[in-house]
């Protein structure tokens, strides 16, 4: 499972809070890996991204008491976007290919 969050600040400290805010993250079980990103073309345009074992260890994450304290907070000002996504091809480098199912049910 994939986050993707949006922000748009000006905040000096935005890197410091998203940072502390990883980090409580990554301490999480199922947490794979994360990263922070700024657009290179509209510096207060910014990226969270954290990838998940699957949904159920992203959902339990965010209950987590570090959690609350240290990113639910920052992970409140994103911007009213989707975050989550299934991952349902993945193509590692020299293109081994990874072909998921997707988790959700079929839409009547």
């Amino acid at each position: 499972m994939i986050s993707v969050t949006h922000f748009a600040t000006a905040s000096g400290d935005f890197a410091e809070r998203a940072q502390a805010a990883l980090e409580a993250l990554a301490a999480r079980p199922g947490y794979l890996r994360g990263s922070l990103g700024r657009s290179p073309d509209d510096p207060g345009q910014w990226l969270l991204v954290t990838e998940w074992a699957n949904v159920g260890s992203y959902r339990r994450a965010l209950g987590g008491f570090d959690v609350k304290v240290r990113a639910t907070p920052l992970l409140a000002e994103a911007l009213e976007l989707p975050t989550s996504f299934e991952s349902l091809l993945e193509i590692a480098p020299g293109g081994a290919s990874v072909i998921r199912e997707s988790d959700r049910e079929p839409s009547a």
